[in-house]
Protein backbone atom coordinates (compact mmCIF):
# COMPACT_ATOMS: atom_id res chain seq x y z
CA UNK A 1 0.00 0.00 0.00
CA UNK A 2 1.42 3.32 -1.19
CA UNK A 3 2.33 5.86 1.94
CA UNK A 4 2.89 9.37 1.73
CA UNK A 5 5.26 11.19 3.68
CA UNK A 6 6.62 15.06 3.77
CA UNK A 7 10.48 15.36 2.86
CA UNK A 8 12.68 18.66 2.16
CA UNK A 9 9.94 20.33 1.11
CA UNK A 10 7.92 17.71 -0.87
CA UNK A 11 5.95 14.91 -0.60
CA UNK A 12 7.62 11.50 -1.71
CA UNK A 13 5.02 8.03 -2.19
CA UNK A 14 6.30 4.79 -0.66
CA UNK A 15 5.66 1.67 0.35
CA UNK A 16 7.62 -1.20 2.44
CA UNK A 17 8.57 -4.49 2.40
CA UNK A 18 9.68 -6.71 5.47
CA UNK A 19 9.66 -7.18 8.87
CA UNK A 20 10.44 -3.29 10.52
CA UNK A 21 13.27 -5.68 12.38
CA UNK A 22 15.27 -6.46 9.49
CA UNK A 23 18.00 -4.32 8.12
CA UNK A 24 16.96 -0.71 6.62
CA UNK A 25 17.22 -1.30 2.92
CA UNK A 26 16.36 1.91 0.53
CA UNK A 27 15.63 1.65 -3.10
CA UNK A 28 16.20 4.13 -5.33
CA UNK A 29 15.19 4.07 -9.25
CA UNK A 30 16.75 5.61 -12.71
CA UNK A 31 15.43 8.35 -14.78
CA UNK A 32 11.74 8.85 -15.66
CA UNK A 33 11.10 5.60 -13.49
CA UNK A 34 8.59 5.11 -10.70
CA UNK A 35 8.66 2.70 -7.33
CA UNK A 36 6.67 0.06 -9.15
CA UNK A 37 10.44 -0.63 -11.60
CA UNK A 38 11.37 -2.48 -8.50
CA UNK A 39 9.48 -5.48 -8.99
CA UNK A 40 7.31 -6.52 -5.47
CA UNK A 41 9.11 -10.29 -6.39
CA UNK A 42 12.36 -8.65 -6.28
CA UNK A 43 11.72 -6.49 -3.21
CA UNK A 44 9.85 -9.43 -1.34
CA UNK A 45 13.34 -11.51 -2.06
CA UNK A 46 15.21 -8.66 -0.63
CA UNK A 47 13.02 -8.81 2.31
CA UNK A 48 13.05 -12.20 2.43
CA UNK A 49 16.97 -12.09 3.25
CA UNK A 50 16.61 -10.06 5.87
CA UNK A 51 16.00 -6.37 4.85
CA UNK A 52 13.07 -3.89 5.57
CA UNK A 53 12.78 -2.57 2.15
CA UNK A 54 11.88 0.88 1.39
CA UNK A 55 11.27 1.63 -2.51
CA UNK A 56 9.77 5.44 -3.29
CA UNK A 57 8.92 7.51 -6.04
CA UNK A 58 11.28 10.43 -6.55
CA UNK A 59 10.27 13.98 -7.29
CA UNK A 60 8.50 14.59 -10.68
CA UNK A 61 7.92 10.83 -11.38
CA UNK A 62 5.49 9.07 -9.76
CA UNK A 63 2.82 10.36 -7.25
CA UNK A 64 5.56 12.29 -5.57
CA UNK A 65 5.73 15.90 -6.11
CA UNK A 66 6.23 17.18 -9.72
CA UNK A 67 7.43 20.37 -9.51
CA UNK A 68 5.55 21.70 -12.04
CA UNK A 69 6.09 25.68 -11.35
CA UNK A 70 10.29 25.03 -11.57
CA UNK A 71 9.82 25.32 -14.77
CA UNK A 72 11.38 23.63 -18.43
CA UNK A 73 15.12 22.65 -18.28
CA UNK A 74 17.91 24.57 -20.56
CA UNK A 75 20.31 22.20 -22.47
CA UNK A 76 23.13 23.27 -24.09
CA UNK A 77 25.53 26.07 -22.86
CA UNK A 78 23.24 28.70 -21.41
CA UNK A 79 22.52 25.17 -18.98
CA UNK A 80 19.64 25.45 -16.53
CA UNK A 81 18.64 22.78 -14.24
CA UNK A 82 15.20 23.56 -11.94
CA UNK A 83 17.38 21.21 -9.31
CA UNK A 84 20.20 19.25 -9.02
CA UNK A 85 20.77 15.44 -8.30
CA UNK A 86 22.09 16.95 -4.38
CA UNK A 87 18.50 17.98 -4.31
CA UNK A 88 16.87 14.63 -4.77
CA UNK A 89 19.79 13.00 -2.35
CA UNK A 90 18.59 15.41 0.44
CA UNK A 91 14.70 13.93 -1.16
CA UNK A 92 15.72 10.64 0.52
CA UNK A 93 17.69 11.82 3.10
CA UNK A 94 14.21 13.30 4.55
CA UNK A 95 12.20 10.65 3.76
CA UNK A 96 14.58 8.38 6.09
CA UNK A 97 13.97 11.22 8.88
CA UNK A 98 10.04 10.18 8.04
CA UNK A 99 10.56 6.54 8.57
CA UNK A 100 12.37 7.26 11.69
CA UNK A 101 15.77 5.77 10.55
CA UNK A 102 18.56 6.94 11.89
CA UNK A 103 21.27 5.35 8.82
CA UNK A 104 20.27 2.43 5.96
CA UNK A 105 21.43 0.96 3.49
CA UNK A 106 21.15 2.26 0.09
CA UNK A 107 20.84 0.39 -3.28
CA UNK A 108 20.18 2.98 -6.30
CA UNK A 109 19.99 1.71 -10.19
CA UNK A 110 21.16 4.14 -13.08
CA UNK A 111 20.18 7.73 -12.01
CA UNK A 112 18.74 6.31 -8.42
CA UNK A 113 22.61 4.96 -8.13
CA UNK A 114 23.88 8.71 -8.60
CA UNK A 115 21.50 9.78 -6.12
CA UNK A 116 22.65 6.93 -4.23
CA UNK A 117 26.48 7.90 -4.23
CA UNK A 118 25.41 11.82 -3.15
CA UNK A 119 23.41 10.56 -0.35
CA UNK A 120 26.29 8.81 0.83
CA UNK A 121 28.78 12.04 -0.20
CA UNK A 122 26.13 14.65 1.29
CA UNK A 123 25.26 12.66 4.35
CA UNK A 124 27.48 9.88 5.20
CA UNK A 125 26.43 8.71 8.69
CA UNK A 126 23.42 8.13 6.73
CA UNK A 127 24.60 5.34 5.35
CA UNK A 128 25.59 1.88 5.98
CA UNK A 129 26.24 0.45 2.86
CA UNK A 130 25.83 1.59 -0.63
CA UNK A 131 25.16 -0.55 -3.70
CA UNK A 132 25.45 1.55 -6.79
CA UNK A 133 23.83 -0.36 -9.97
CA UNK A 134 24.13 0.35 -13.76
CA UNK A 135 25.45 4.15 -12.66
CA UNK A 136 28.68 6.21 -12.84
CA UNK A 137 30.41 9.05 -10.96
CA UNK A 138 29.71 11.45 -14.34
CA UNK A 139 27.97 11.44 -17.71
CA UNK A 140 31.64 11.96 -19.25
CA UNK A 141 32.48 8.41 -17.47
CA UNK A 142 30.25 6.52 -19.75
CA UNK A 143 28.91 7.94 -22.69
CA UNK A 144 26.23 6.35 -24.32
CA UNK A 145 25.81 5.08 -27.49
CA UNK A 146 23.67 6.61 -30.74
CA UNK A 147 20.94 3.87 -30.53
CA UNK A 148 20.65 4.11 -26.67
CA UNK A 149 20.66 8.31 -26.62
CA UNK A 150 18.17 8.20 -29.84
CA UNK A 151 15.69 5.66 -27.65
CA UNK A 152 16.23 8.36 -24.47
CA UNK A 153 15.59 11.15 -26.65
CA UNK A 154 12.65 9.83 -28.65
CA UNK A 155 9.97 12.35 -28.43
CA UNK A 156 6.81 12.00 -25.68
CA UNK A 157 4.26 9.53 -26.02
CA UNK A 158 1.25 11.46 -27.14
CA UNK A 159 -1.18 8.61 -25.24
CA UNK A 160 -1.39 5.59 -23.47
CA UNK A 161 -1.22 2.73 -26.29
CA UNK A 162 2.16 4.56 -27.50
CA UNK A 163 3.24 5.24 -24.19
CA UNK A 164 3.78 1.36 -24.11
CA UNK A 165 5.02 1.08 -27.40
CA UNK A 166 7.52 3.65 -26.60
CA UNK A 167 8.80 1.70 -23.43
CA UNK A 168 8.56 -1.43 -25.79
CA UNK A 169 11.05 -0.16 -28.28
CA UNK A 170 13.42 1.78 -25.93
CA UNK A 171 14.25 -1.30 -23.80
CA UNK A 172 14.71 -3.18 -27.20
CA UNK A 173 17.81 -1.36 -27.46
CA UNK A 174 18.89 -0.66 -24.14
CA UNK A 175 18.07 -4.18 -22.47
CA UNK A 176 19.66 -6.90 -21.53
CA UNK A 177 20.69 -8.77 -24.89
CA UNK A 178 21.59 -11.82 -22.95
CA UNK A 179 18.28 -12.34 -21.69
CA UNK A 180 14.96 -11.90 -23.47
CA UNK A 181 12.75 -8.94 -23.39
CA UNK A 182 9.63 -9.77 -20.85
CA UNK A 183 7.27 -7.96 -23.02
CA UNK A 184 4.15 -8.99 -20.97
CA UNK A 185 6.10 -7.34 -17.61
CA UNK A 186 7.07 -4.19 -19.89
CA UNK A 187 3.62 -3.77 -20.82
CA UNK A 188 2.13 -4.23 -17.75
CA UNK A 189 4.42 -1.76 -16.17
CA UNK A 190 4.48 0.60 -19.12
CA UNK A 191 0.45 1.07 -18.81
CA UNK A 192 0.90 1.10 -15.05
CA UNK A 193 3.51 3.73 -15.31
CA UNK A 194 1.26 5.62 -17.83
CA UNK A 195 -1.81 5.63 -14.96
CA UNK A 196 0.23 6.26 -12.10
CA UNK A 197 1.55 9.50 -13.55
CA UNK A 198 2.51 10.53 -17.41
CA UNK A 199 4.74 13.32 -17.00
CA UNK A 200 7.82 14.24 -19.61
CA UNK A 201 8.41 17.79 -18.10
CA UNK A 202 9.18 15.65 -15.46
CA UNK A 203 11.58 13.67 -16.71
CA UNK A 204 13.25 16.64 -18.62
CA UNK A 205 14.04 18.10 -15.54
CA UNK A 206 15.19 15.16 -13.80
CA UNK A 207 17.54 14.20 -16.65
CA UNK A 208 18.60 18.34 -16.06
CA UNK A 209 19.55 17.45 -12.69
CA UNK A 210 22.07 14.30 -14.10
CA UNK A 211 23.73 16.30 -16.96
CA UNK A 212 24.12 19.55 -14.41
CA UNK A 213 25.41 17.89 -11.60
CA UNK A 214 28.99 17.82 -10.97
CA UNK A 215 31.28 14.95 -11.42
CA UNK A 216 31.35 12.81 -8.26
CA UNK A 217 34.67 10.41 -8.41
CA UNK A 218 36.62 13.36 -6.37
CA UNK A 219 34.32 12.70 -3.68
CA UNK A 220 33.11 9.69 -4.03
CA UNK A 221 37.53 8.93 -3.24
CA UNK A 222 36.50 10.44 0.72
CA UNK A 223 33.82 7.64 1.22
CA UNK A 224 35.21 5.17 4.18
CA UNK A 225 31.48 3.10 3.65
CA UNK A 226 31.18 -0.68 2.58
CA UNK A 227 30.18 -0.48 -1.26
CA UNK A 228 29.53 -2.43 -3.69
CA UNK A 229 29.10 -2.24 -8.01
CA UNK A 230 27.11 -4.14 -10.00
CA UNK A 231 27.07 -3.31 -14.05
CA UNK A 232 26.15 -5.15 -17.01
CA UNK A 233 28.81 -5.76 -19.36
CA UNK A 234 26.73 -4.97 -22.36
CA UNK A 235 25.15 -1.90 -21.38
CA UNK A 236 24.16 0.59 -24.07
CA UNK A 237 22.89 3.52 -22.13
CA UNK A 238 25.44 3.56 -18.86
CA UNK A 239 28.36 1.47 -20.70
CA UNK A 240 30.65 -0.60 -18.08
CA UNK A 241 33.18 2.24 -17.99
CA UNK A 242 30.73 4.19 -15.43
CA UNK A 243 30.61 0.97 -12.85
CA UNK A 244 34.26 0.96 -13.95
CA UNK A 245 34.76 4.48 -12.65
CA UNK A 246 32.28 4.28 -9.73
CA UNK A 247 34.22 1.05 -8.27
CA UNK A 248 37.58 3.02 -8.91
CA UNK A 249 36.44 5.61 -7.12
CA UNK A 250 34.82 4.26 -4.15
CA UNK A 251 37.89 3.00 -1.89
CA UNK A 252 37.61 -0.63 -1.22
CA UNK A 253 33.93 -0.96 -3.77
CA UNK A 254 33.59 -4.58 -4.56
CA UNK A 255 32.65 -4.44 -8.96
CA UNK A 256 30.38 -7.79 -10.26
CA UNK A 257 30.21 -7.45 -13.65
CA UNK A 258 27.65 -9.29 -15.68
CA UNK A 259 27.84 -10.66 -18.89
CA UNK A 260 24.63 -10.26 -21.19
CA UNK A 261 23.19 -7.83 -19.21
CA UNK A 262 22.12 -4.32 -20.54
CA UNK A 263 20.50 -1.54 -18.84
CA UNK A 264 17.95 -3.26 -16.92
CA UNK A 265 17.55 -5.57 -14.46
CA UNK A 266 17.24 -8.99 -15.73
CA UNK A 267 14.68 -11.28 -13.52
CA UNK A 268 17.49 -14.45 -13.82
CA UNK A 269 19.90 -12.57 -12.25
CA UNK A 270 18.00 -11.23 -9.34
CA UNK A 271 18.83 -14.24 -6.78
CA UNK A 272 22.76 -13.02 -7.77
CA UNK A 273 21.81 -9.21 -6.98
CA UNK A 274 20.02 -10.20 -3.78
CA UNK A 275 22.93 -12.34 -2.66
CA UNK A 276 25.64 -9.59 -3.33
CA UNK A 277 23.44 -7.10 -1.68
CA UNK A 278 23.02 -9.16 1.65
CA UNK A 279 26.26 -10.28 2.16
CA UNK A 280 27.11 -6.46 1.79
CA UNK A 281 24.74 -5.66 4.27
CA UNK A 282 25.09 -8.38 6.28
CA UNK A 283 29.15 -7.53 6.47
CA UNK A 284 28.52 -3.87 7.06
CA UNK A 285 26.49 -4.63 10.12
CA UNK A 286 29.02 -6.58 11.53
Amino acid sequence: MTQRASANGIEIAYDTFGSPRGRPLLLVMGLGSQLIHWDEEFCGALADAGHHVVRFDNRDVGESTHLHDAGAPVFGENMRAPYLLDDMADDAAGLLDALGWESAHVVGASMGGMIAQLLAIRHPHRVRSLTSIMSTPSPEAARPTQAAMAALMAPPASDRETAIQRALATWEVIGSPGYPLDRERTTRLAGLSYDRSFDPAGSARQLAAITASADRAPMLKELTVRALVLHGEDDQLVPLSGGIATAEAIPGAGLITFPGMGHDLPRPLWPEFVGAIGELTAAAED
